[in-house]
Order: C-alpha cells, then sequence, then structure tokens
C-alpha cells in the first residue's frame, strides 16, 4: 500500500482523494469548489474526447461552439429549466463599471443557445437533421463539491440534435445512451448499466431521460452519461419550426444527450486500489512504460528496439530520470499504467526481461528475445478484459433485490448496492423510499416485475425500477 493513500477500506471518500492527489489528476485551487485538472487528469480526458468524438463522427455528428453567457430572457423562455437550474445558476450583471440591460447567466447547459440559433437556420425539413456536438465547460454552483465527482466549473460534450419526427428523435435518444453504455463497457472496463428516469429524476424540461449508472467499489451509485427526449417542448418554447414534405409548418423534435469528466471519477472508483489509479489499457494515455535498470549498453539497446517496435502503435514512455529503480515502478503504479516493462542488467544475464501488470501486480519474467509488439498486444487485451470481469464481479456481488420496506432497509444499512424492487409509480412512495439514507431510482428496467408488489406500499406495482445511494 501507498503510504501516502489511505485504505479503500477504512476510508472510501478519503481514499479517493488521496489517489486523486497521489497520481496528480487533480488539485484544489483559490476558486472555492473549482479544481485544476493537472496533467495526468487531463490526458484522460483528452484520450476520452479522441475516443467518444470518433464516435459522434461516424454517427454524423459535428463539433460546434456556443455562447458561454445566455440572457436570461432567453432562459425564461423554458419555464421548467429556468426552475430545475435556478437554484445552481451563476449570474453576470457587469462588465467594468457598466451594468448589463439584463442579467446573463453563465453557462451550465446549453439547451437555450442551441434552439435560439436553431430557430434561425431551419426552415424546412431538408434542413433536418441538425446533429451538433459541442465539447465545452459549464458552471454549476454546487454546495458540496469533490474533485471530477461534482465540481463547480466542469468539462463535458453536450450533443443537442433537431428532427423531422418523433420516431427519428427517440432513435437518437436511444442511439446515443447505446454509445455511452458501448464506452462504458468497452472502454472503461466499467459495467454499467442503462434505463429510464422516473418522473420526478428524469431532466427538467424533458419528456423522458434515459441514464447510464454506475457502481462504485463501495456500492454508491454515480450517473455517468444521460440521454434526453424533448419532444417538441423546447421547440415551442423557442418557436423552432420547419416546413415538412408536406408543406405544413410543424414544431421540431429535439434531443440532448452528455457526458463529463466525472467518468474519470468513475474509473477511479471501480478500478483504483490501496496503491493508486488503476487505468484499463484502452483509455491509459500511456498504456507502456519501459524502465530501464543500469546504464549499460545491453540495457540501452534492448530499450531503444523495445521502444521503436511499441511506439507505432502504442504512447510508449520510457522512464530515464535519475530516481531509484523501486521509485520509478511506485510511480508507474500509483499512476495507473497497466504495463511495465523492466530491463535490468542482472535479468540480461539470464536472456530475461520482467512484465509486470499493474491490475493484478503480477511480475512475469520472459525471455528478452520474445516479439514484444505481440506479447504487449496480447497483454493489454487479457488486462483489459480481466479488469472488466472484475468489475462485473463486484457489481454482481453488490446487487440486491428488495420485496418489501425491511428488505430495502437491511440492505442500505447493511451495504448499500444496485437494489431491484418493484414500484408502483407513485411519487410518494418514491420519497418515501429516498427517507433511507437518501436512496433514490436510478432507473427503470424493462425487466420482468419480481413481486409484483410495491417494495413501498405494497399496491400493484408497474415498473421494475433499480435503486441505490447515489454520488
Amino acid at each position: 500500500m501507498n503510504k501516502a493513500i489511505t485504505s479503500r477500506d477504512v476510508d472510501f471518500a478519503k481514499w479517493y482523494t488521496d489517489v486523486v492527489r497521489a497520481a496528480h489528476l487533480a488539485d484544489y485551487t483559490s476558486v472555492k469548489g473549482c479544481i485544476a485538472i493537472e496533467p495526468n487528469g487531463y490526458a484522460i480526458w483528452e484520450k476520452i474526447q479522441e475516443i467518444m468524438d470518433k464516435k459522434f463522427k461516424e454517427l454524423g455528428h459535428v463539433n460546434v461552439q456556443m455562447p458561454l453567457l445566455i440572457p436570461e430572457s432567453l432562459f425564461n423562455q423554458e419555464k421548467e429549466l429556468i426552475e430545475g437550474f435556478a437554484p445552481e445558476l451563476v449570474w453576470a450583471t457587469e462588465a467594468g463599471d457598466k451594468k448589463f440591460d439584463e442579467r446573463y447567466a453563465i453557462r451550465s447547459t446549453s439547451e437555450t443557445v442551441f434552439c435560439d440559433y436553431y430557430k434561425k437556420h431551419i426552415m424546412s425539413y431538408k434542413d433536418l437533421p441538425k446533429l451538433y456536438n459541442q465539447w465545452c465547460n459549464v458552471f454549476r454552483y454546487e454546495k458540496e463539491t469533490r474533485p471530477f465527482l461534482r465540481s463547480r466549473e466542469f468539462l463535458w460534450q453536450e450533443g443537442h440534435t433537431v428532427h423531422a419526427t418523433a420516431e427519428e428523435a427517440m432513435e437518437e435518444t436511444n442511439r446515443m445512451m447505446e454509445v455511452y453504455k458501448w464506452f462504458n463497457h468497452e472502454i472503461l472496463a466499467i459495467p454499467s448499466i442503462t434505463g429510464k428516469k422516473t418522473e420526478k429524476e428524469k431532466f427538467a424540461g424533458a419528456e423522458y431521460t434515459l441514464t447510464n449508472e454506475d457502481l462504485m467499489y463501495n456500492g454508491v451509485c454515480l450517473q455517468d452519461g444521460t440521454s434526453h427526449y424533448f419532444g417538441q417542448k423546447f421547440s415551442k418554447a423557442y418557436d423552432v419550426k420547419f416546413t415538412n414534405k408536406e408543406n405544413k409548418e410543424e414544431y421540431a423534435y429535439y434531443t440532448t444527450w452528455g457526458k463529463a469528466t466525472r467518468a474519470i471519477a468513475a474509473i477511479i472508483m471501480v478500478h483504483g486500489d490501496d496503491d493508486g489509479l488503476v487505468l484499463p489499457p484502452r483509455i491509459a494515455p500511456t498504456p507502456v512504460i519501459i524502465i530501464p535498470i543500469g546504464k549499460s549498453e545491453a540495457v540501452s539497446n534492448l530499450v531503444d528496439k523495445y521502444y521503436n517496435e511499441l511506439k507505432e502503435k502504442y504512447n510508449v514512455k520510457v522512464d530515464n530520470s535519475e530516481k531509484s529503480p523501486g521509485f520509478k515502478f511506485a510511480e508507474a503504479e500509483v499512476n495507473g499504467i497497466p504495463l511495465r516493462i523492466e530491463i535490468g542488467e542482472r535479468d540480461l544475464e539470464n536472456n530475461n526481461i520482467t512484465l509486470a501488470r499493474r491490475d493484478t501486480k503480477e511480475r512475469i519474467t520472459v525471455s528478452k528475445d520474445i516479439d514484444i509488439l505481440k506479447t504487449v498486444e496480447e497483454m493489454l487485451e487479457t488486462i483489459q478484459n480481466d479488469m472488466y470481469k472484475r468489475a462485473v464481479e463486484r457489481r454482481d456481488a453488490l446487487t440486491f433485490t428488495a420485496k418489501d420496506m425491511k428488505d430495502m432497509e437491511n440492505i442500505l444499512n447493511t451495504q448499500p448496492g444496485f437494489i431491484h424492487a418493484d414500484w408502483c409509480g407513485n411519487v410518494e412512495c418514491e420519497n418515501k423510499i429516498k427517507e433511507i439514507k437518501g436512496c433514490k431510482s436510478r432507473c427503470i428496467t424493462d425487466e420482468p416485475l419480481i413481486t409484483g408488489k410495491c417494495v413501498c406500499c405494497g399496491k400493484e406495482a408497474k415498473h421494475h425500477v433499480i435503486w441505490g445511494i447515489q454520488y
């Protein structure tokens, strides 16, 4: 265990903060509630951007940039949105010694400015669909903050699309949720679940919200990507109309979807251990590091050979610093680098090198004459798959079924996790369940009912819901 890191089984919250600091992912700043994302943290975000942006573009989306400041009059055109975000909005009122004619909200979400833009640029069905995405920062005045989990300023992508029919818009809403699910499962090695939010938990102003939910090592849930179907609600509020194929004017159908730097928090809390960060190879900015031990010509020559063979496919680094080998190993571990290649003079005397896996800490002695590219490819794939399997096992071990409120209380007071339970659809029951340690509905699933009776009131159930305590 890294002495600078608290054990996650002793104090999970402290462990999380310790890992963020020890791995130099982020640091606190003089701006209350806002973090400085350090190079190691930003490199992960860049990798997230790179992979997701490529996927978005494969589906026909293009990137744009909208204003940071939103006039209050524009925000007020959709009452549900302003009411939903009112407590978190920060307002700009003056520049220098000049007072503005009206207040400007600092961007917390961009539906308003996108709709204002679309109103001017959509005239006919021939202009549709509009598949726009924005990579940007947003600001929400959160009461309680924690690095990456809930910072007041954070980075994200927000897709805003407009369609000619409800069917097309709903298809987009579902498709983007599948993209988030694919990204978590295949890239982050996080076995998330997806489903529909309840009316109480859906995004302000949406007809319905789909959500991607992760389960952390400690059994607490994390919402990690949402996709919203707005129907014509925003189009009517902002007068976004088009002439359809029958030459009749109608309101467009609108969707939004987004995923933020919160994904970095999920990576830490699903995969990390007491020695620091553990990165799945597909999201690791540096999946391989070569550490020479000693300065002999034989060591240097082999380091150069391996580096040249690996660099075409991987962002491989060589640690040629003056630090001790032990320090280099520990630094690579705390930073979560998936695979370490150790090349030492003593090993070379026996024609060997050492490969060290970050996820299992397994150290394997192999011949120096191996096909290094093939070996690294196979090992990184094994690490990725093994990390996913372990995350599935942990999620399943912390997935429970509750048939009544006694079951709910026992689970939440013993070991929280994903809790499957039937629900009648009544918000009063939803609020009653929330009284138990703040437990909320995570999503409505399409799985069959468990008992057919509401876990809270015992009346006929309408939905099979997954519940849990959330970050």
